[in-house]
């Protein structure tokens, strides 16, 4: 999906770098060295188990909640094995959706390619956290994934990139802006300080959206491109 960034003026590539900074980063780069291994057993009377370097499935973050039309849905960390429900999360976005949200037109091979799904699926989440909202349908018991959001937290700093994403026929019933809310809740948890997103000028939906919670939007730049800003500590 980078191969395009090349062909953009200079000051849109750097847009384009920062938004998919999260989503094409290398996956031997989520964790340090040593994350792999397990470390931190102690020696004391007996033997205790050593701590793992990565941190566990945050499970705190799941929670329950119904949207305006009273579809339910459970809003949790995504997870590995959620890379099969991206696929056809991906397969039912429109073309405005996917383009409003990676500043640029991308084929749907290039979205669920598996080198890019199994680096959003399976994350360190002291470093990233992904939200989905996961539903169950009552007919047939299947799972299917309507909306995520993610915060990425950016380098040498306690500030997150926030990115959200809603399957068209689930826009407009609540479920960006609970998303959001929830993601605000979770970058307060973790101890950051503050919260930023890159939005298209005709993105109009998420600005109303980021304003309604507390952002400060930015006017749009010579590329057309608002930065939106959340000051945790002050609100």
């Amino acid at each position: 999906m980078t191969e395009n960034v090349a062909a953009q003026p200079p000051a849109v590539q750097d847009k384009l770098r920062d938004v998919l900074r999260s989503e094409t980063r290398p996956l031997d780069a989520l964790f340090e060295p040593a994350s792999v291994a397990l470390i931190g057993a102690t020696e004391r009377e007996g033997s205790e188990l050593p701590q793992p370097a990565i941190r566990p499935y945050p499970a705190q973050y799941a929670v329950p909640w119904t949207m305006k039309d009273g579809t339910a849905v459970t809003l949790r960390p995504i997870r590995p094995e959620d890379e099969p429900l991206m696929v056809k999360f991906h397969a039912a976005l429109s073309e405005r959706s996917v383009f409003l949200r990676y500043f640029q037109w991308s084929k749907l091979s290039q979205r669920v390619a598996h080198d890019r799904l199994r680096r959003i699926c399976f994350i360190d989440y002291d470093r990233d956290m992904a939200l989905v909202a996961d539903h169950t349908s009552p007919e047939t018991g299947e799972h299917e994934i309507l909306a995520v959001g993610r915060l990425s937290k950016l380098h040498g700093g306690s500030t997150a990139e926030m990115a959200l994403l809603v399957r068209d026929q689930y826009q407009r019933l609540g479920l960006g802006v609970e998303l959001l809310r929830r993601l605000i809740q979770v970058a307060r948890d973790e101890h950051l300080d503050s919260m930023q997103a890159y939005l298209l000028r005709d993105n109009v939906e998420m600005r109303g959206l980021v304003e309604k919670l507390g952002f400060h939007l930015e006017p749009a730049d010579e590329t057309g491109v608002h930065l939106a800003f959340l000051n945790l500590k002050s609100v």
